[in-house]
């Protein structure tokens, strides 16, 4: 994610919590804020992408049901598309 940095986030932790962070940030060559900014935004996609919920009536079920049932228009898309690497994992 490369865009411009014009917000701080301040944290306070345990002299050892830094300690451990930042021999983990060295062995990666990174900085401490390049390490936990990649190791929170990676935590925030899996919690964000495990709470996607929505809720359908009955008449909407039954068209959702049916449209996942029905054979693809373009099976070659969907082909490509699963061959292709994940936004979020680049």
């Amino acid at each position: 994610m490369k865009t411009t940095s014009n917000k701080t986030i301040n944290l306070r932790v345990s002299t050892a919590t830094k300690r451990l962070i930042d021999r983990a940030a060295d062995e990666m060559h990174e900085s401490r804020s390049s390490f936990m900014l990649e190791a929170s935004l990676a935590r925030a996609e899996n919690v964000l992408a495990d709470r996607t919920r929505f809720t359908l009536s009955e008449q909407q079920m039954r068209r959702f049901e049916a449209a996942l049932e029905a054979p693809l228009p373009t099976p070659d898309a969907l082909a490509k598309l699963l061959k292709r690497r994940a936004p979020w994992s680049r």
